[in-house]
């Protein structure tokens, strides 16, 4: 592609926004004594194929001539001194890219203030404390009618400023607070994606030894070991290679594997996946200067510019700018590379949670809204009329000033309203208990990539998990062999295997496996030997060492340089070969792999003697009868070692593979073990009680993959399931045409636990078949794990992919949502946990949430329009909003997890998020507040003997009468808080509340600082002191709270069949998923109804964007990702990169193309 050339150009320019890294100009010409200078390199890199070839022999002679300019050793490596990598990491700059700044404290509090709700207050405060100042000629006052009456005396007046200062002061305090939570979590984020960073290690040649170290401390000059499923971290070029297929639809958009070899096309690039083969690489540009560096720093310039058009869009035009936020992210599913990972934007699919959360947020608002603007004409239209109608007064003008500071009182309280009604601590809630279960589940060893991931996974139904390394522990070891015609059942003594059969399995082993894989001395003495590389390989290699040989000087006497011809293993061979140059100018080929796949290309066997006899189809079903299938049905993966003699003139057509592995002659077929971990059957049946159905997926044979699902308890006997065999579900899948229909699908999966000798493609076809499935009535919400490359469509394709971190390759945990950085199944069931867990504690902070809203707001409104003033005063409504929002979503957001979660069914998609029990407990709570408030406000001056409050005039000074009502509502809201600790209607609400501190303290805290503000709040928060007597009563009411809690508990939520639920999950419209993509015109139709469900939805928050805090929290998922999932094909990785350099432009198209899965570039749909 000619972009990447273009790009290499823009990009030469780019360097100079790091100069300290990559080296100022005049540095990097001399390149600190080189023999090469930093912008040569650059341009090299940027050609391809015959050219690169061309240039790298008029300019270097060739590979090794680069390697001694660059000071390095193609067979060495670099030598470990410091003051060298040093001296390179100055020249070719250093392999890290740095991230964009991050936001700091006073921009994150500017943007708090931009909640619309908190500007409203600010103007009213402000009106306020103005017209407070103005002082009205006495004389006329009596003219006003009763307007600044009686009560007050020179120094109430002075003090009207107070209330317009208090507010103010309470904003600045909500705008501190947010501001810190948004700055905390950016940090955790962070955090975060450097700890996945460092995580990643790649293999270096340094002083001939090979080693592992952070990518980010790779230099020009580094000789780096490739391998199947790396991702490459620089850009090289190829010193020596075996077989070598890359995928570099990242960088071109082609998702064809490019070959690459030494005499064709050397050059590998950065941010592209090795998908085939191994191989060497000399390293020549790291960090900005490599290719993916390149367009990551043309995406950091051309940041700042998008965000000034961006905010030119949204002054001119608040309606549409706000249409393209969610668009935005449409794209969010393709770009997976790894330069997504460092742009730190999370996956953009709306998860369960937040899309019921952002139903019911704008639902709370508009209610919210409708309520407060009615409470402000009722009290307008009630003074209006009292004073020009009833009291016939003329509009003097110089009353104008105390009229109109009644109506900014009104106005005032009318926002109060709509401050207590809007939910602005939702967003807060959710973002503390994801970020606080991230944090945790660290512990867990869950390394969550995707925040909501850790939501979504407590709504899993099915878990697909791999076989090897997850449910056992990829410790993999021989223990049966059939060799010389008798079948051993532990290993032999060498003297019992003839000894040029012995010769021929030692050489196979050793020669015909990847020279990394090797056995290490115990890291611990008298622990089992480390088994570093392929584990299979270690297991034979393990054989070798217990047939008392040794693999070494086999691999001595025969280096990899002199290895002829290599095929890789890769998930279609299923086997590997090798192919040696022996003395006599003849070929010997070397093969391993599974024994049904090379039994059928044997036509000999070693016999008795150690002579080969011949072995046909009938001799080769005897023996899977009675060798393979008993090895097999013990759990055993078995593995046919086999070997070819060819002959060196007329050399054979090494491409030719399927002539050149045939005709084999078997040596040995081994019994490999590969035991389950000792958590694992525990941890599954935990998943089942907890309502999940795990199935196993593996690439072994059925019989083997049977017996350890039955070890697992994956499978019970008596159950009725179904096991199949790769090809054997394909066939039932498909039509007979060979395409894939959902109904066949659907007669399987729901039996299905194990799929044996299953592609990398039947795992993404099941996975995918089970997400689009309608056979049951909630949409199954499926987990996978995966370690290899292959895995990566079936991870993305998941709701939750999870990756394995110490035996996962690159390309896996860069498709995947969480790394189990301990490679165990029982980690998921933490994970399950977790999940869950969040999902409760957000549902406890609603039904708290929601009751002080639903009190509040009918308090303020009834209350102002009976008595002409809200009983709960502003900055009360803003300290209740504290409690109940910030403090409140902290202490419940914070619970930890219980075994007990596990013993409930998933909730599911469509499951309300606010299920009848909570229904219940909030409107039984809020009518037992509502009564109590209101018996307060109208005879609460006869109980406690005081004066009345009501009908109190504009500056009278704070009276008793309100502050029993204010102190009564906050202390209901305290005991009500410990109620809301429960949501399934258990009694007992004290249960483990000691294990959460964070809880305990806040509600003690916040009762401290309710005396103070009742005992000492004074004019500001419009608050008498109260004496012991009132004390005790207001304790003694809320107290009642948790009474009428187990009152409320005793009435069977059944019977209350008028109770609605709320906060469903997105309606079945925008569910209908990959449908759209059959066919255009239903696209056209959809997007047409979503554009116009999008402008009527924003339209409603644009007439006041109050939702608008809310909603920024989920403005990651765009109101119609619920209807685009991501696509799942790897290959559309960055369509074409200039269009993420330019996001404003490409908006619509990306969006329409993630909507269209059948559209594979980036352009749009008409």
């Amino acid at each position: 592609m000619s972009t990447t050339a273009t790009m290499g150009e823009m990009a030469n320019s780019a360097v100079e926004f790091y100069p300290k890294r990559g080296g100022s100009r005049s540095e990097a010409n001399h390149s600190g004594d080189f023999g090469v200078t930093l912008e040569e390199l650059r341009a090299l890199m940027e050609l391809r194929g015959a050219e690169a070839l061309q240039k790298i022999q008029d300019s270097y002679g060739d590979t090794e001539g680069l390697c001694q300019r660059l000071k390095s050793s193609a067979t060495d490596g670099l030598s470990d001194n410091p003051a060298d990598l040093e001296r390179r990491a100055q020249a070719f700059g250093q392999n890290f890219i740095p991230p964009k700044k991050p936001k700091t404290f006073l921009q994150l509090v500017w943007e708090a203030l931009q909640d619309v709700t908190l500007i409203i207050l600010e103007i009213a405060a402000i009106i306020s404390l103005g017209l407070s100042f103005y002082q009205p000629p006495g004389e006329e006052s009596d003219a006003c009618g009763n307007v600044s009456g009686g009560g007050e005396d020179e120094g109430e007046a002075e003090a009207g400023w107070i209330e317009g200062a208090a507010i103010l002061l309470s904003v600045i305090c909500v705008v501190l607070v947010t501001a810190f939570n948004d700055w905390s979590k950016e940090k955790q984020f962070r955090g975060l994606q450097s700890r996945i960073e460092q995580e990643q290690r790649f293999a270096v040649v340094r002083n001939g030894n090979v080693i592992q170290i952070p990518v980010a401390e790779m230099v020009v000059g580094d000789v780096a070991q490739i391998k199947y499923g790396d991702l490459l971290p620089t850009d090289g070029i190829l010193i020596q290679g075996n077989d070598l297929k890359i995928d570099e639809s990242s960088l071109t958009g082609e998702s064809d594997h490019v070959r690459k070899s030494v005499e064709k096309d050397p050059m590998l690039l950065s941010g592209t996946h090795v998908m085939e083969g191994s191989g060497r690489m000399l390293v020549t540009a790291v960090g900005v200067n490599s290719q993916s560096g390149i367009i990551f720093t043309l995406l950091g310039a051309g940041e700042g510019e998008e965000e000034k058009k961006e905010k030119k869009a949204k002054k001119q035009d608040g309606a549409v700018a706000m249409e393209m936020q969610p668009l935005k992210s449409a794209e969010g599913g393709e770009v997976e590379e790894r330069e997504k990972k460092k742009a730190n934007v999370p996956k953009k699919e709306k998860s369960v949670l937040q899309g019921k959360l952002t139903k019911l947020a704008v639902q709370i608002g508009k209610a919210g809204l409708v309520m407060s603007a009615i409470t402000v004409i009722i009290l307008v239209l009630y003074f209006v009329i009292e004073t020009f109608v009833v009291e016939r007064r003329v509009w003097l003008p110089e009353c104008t000033p105390i009229y109109v500071q009644y109506f900014v009182k009104f106005f005032i309280i009318g926002v109060t309203v709509l401050v207590v009604a809007v939910p602005e601590g939702l967003p807060l809630a959710v973002t503390i208990s994801l970020a606080y279960s991230v944090k945790k589940m660290m512990k867990d060893n869950n390394l969550v990539r995707h925040l909501d991931a850790c939501e979504t996974m407590g709504n899993a139904t099915a878990i697909c998990s791999d076989k090897t390394g997850t449910l056992t522990t990829n410790r993999m070891t021989v223990v049966q062999a059939y060799v010389n015609d008798q079948h051993f059942r532990e290993i032999p003594d060498p003297s019992q295997i003839n000894s040029n059969t012995l010769e021929m399995v030692v050489n196979a082993i050793a020669i015909n496996s990847a020279y990394t894989s090797k056995i290490m001395p115990p890291d611990v003495e008298g622990g089992l030997p480390k088994q570093v590389g392929n584990k299979t390989e270690c297991g034979l290699l393990g054989f070798v060492l217990d047939l008392k040989r040794d693999y070494v000087p086999v691999r001595e006497q025969i280096p990899e340089e002199k290895l002829y011809k290599v095929y890789t293993f890769n998930s279609v061979r299923k086997s590997m070969s090798t192919v040696v140059q022996l003395p006599d100018g003849n070929f010997r080929l070397y093969s391993k792999g599974a024994s049904e796949i090379l039994l059928k290309k044997c036509s000999s066997i070693l016999g008795a003697g150690g002579e080969a006899r011949s072995f046909r189809p009938r001799d080769r079903d005897e023996m899977v009868k009675k060798v393979i299938e008993p090895m097999a049905c013990e759990g055993l993966r078995t593995i046919c070692i086999a070997y070819r003699e060819l002959p060196g003139e007329p050399e054979p057509d090494w491409d030719n593979e399927a002539d050149i592995v045939t005709d084999l002659t078997c040596i040995a077929v081994v019994g490999i073990e590969d035991p389950v971990r000792p958590e694992v059957p525990d941890a599954i049946r935990k998943c089942q009680r907890a309502g999940i159905t795990v199935r196993m997926v593996t690439g072994d044979n059925i019989n083997t993959a049977r017996a350890i699902a039955a070890k697992c308890g994956i499978i019970q006997p008596g159950d009725d399931f179904l096991c199949l065999e790769g090809k054997d579900f394909n066939r039932r899948i498909r039509n007979e045409k060979g395409e894939i229909e959902q109904e066949r699908i659907d007669k399987i999966w729901p039996k299905l636990r194990v799929l044996a000798r299953s592609s990398p493609t039947d795992k993404h076809t099941l996975v995918k078949g089970i997400i689009d499935s309608t056979v049951l009535e909630q949409r199954q919400v499926v987990a996978v794990t995966g370690d290899g490359t292959n895995d990566g469509p079936a991870l993305k394709k998941a709701d939750v992919g999870f990756a394995m971190g110490i035996a996962g390759t690159d390309v896996a945990k860069e498709a995947s949502d969480i790394i189990l950085t301990d490679d165990n199944f029982s980690s998921i069931v933490k994970a399950v946990m977790w999940g869950r867990n969040v999902y409760d504690s957000i549902s406890k902070f609603l039904q708290f949430q929601l009751t002080v809203n639903v009190v509040a707001v009918i308090v303020a409104f009834t209350g102002a329009c009976i008595t002409q003033d809200s009983p709960l005063k502003a900055v009360q409504m803003l300290w209740v909003n504290l409690i109940m929002d910030t403090f409140a979503s902290l202490a419940l957001a914070t619970e930890p997890p219980t075994e007990a979660l596990l013993l409930r069914k998933p909730y599911g998609r469509n499951n309300p998020l606010i299920s009848l029990t909570m229904m219940k407990n909030i409107l039984g709570h809020g009518v037992y507040q509502l009564v109590i408030i209101f018996t307060l406000l109208f005879v609460g001056e006869k109980i406690f003997n005081i004066d009345s409050g009501r009908n109190a005039p504009l500056h009278s000074p704070p009276s008793e009468h309100y502050t029993i009502i204010f102190n009564t509502f906050v202390l209901m809201q305290l005991f009500n808080e410990i109620n809301a600790r429960k949501i399934h209607g258990e009694r007992n609400v004290f249960d483990g509340i000691f294990a959460n501190p964070i809880f305990c303290t806040i509600v003690l805290g916040t009762f401290g600082v309710q005396i103070v503000i009742v005992q000492f709040g004074g004019k500001p928060f419009s608050c008498a002191p109260l004496n012991v007597e009132q004390w005790l009563w207001c304790l003694f009411v809320g107290v009642g709270e948790l009474l009428w809690g187990q009152v409320i508990a005793t009435v069977p939520t059944s019977h209350l069949k008028c109770l609605k639920e709320a906060g469903t999950g997105p309606g079945t419209d925008e569910m209908t998923e990959d449908e759209l993509a059959e066919d255009e015109e239903e696209i056209d139709h959809a997007e047409r109804e979503l554009r116009r469900g999008q402008i009527l939805w924003f339209r409603g928050l644009n007439r006041i964007q109050t939702q608008m805090e809310v909603v920024s929290t989920f403005k990651r998922s765009g109101s119609f990702q619920g209807a685009v999932r991501r696509r799942s094909s790897v290959l559309s990785q960055l369509h074409d990169v200039t269009n993420i350099s330019t996001p404003t432009h490409v908006v619509l198209s990306t969006a329409n193309a993630s909507a269209a899965p059948g559209n594979a570039g980036g352009e749009s749909v008409p």
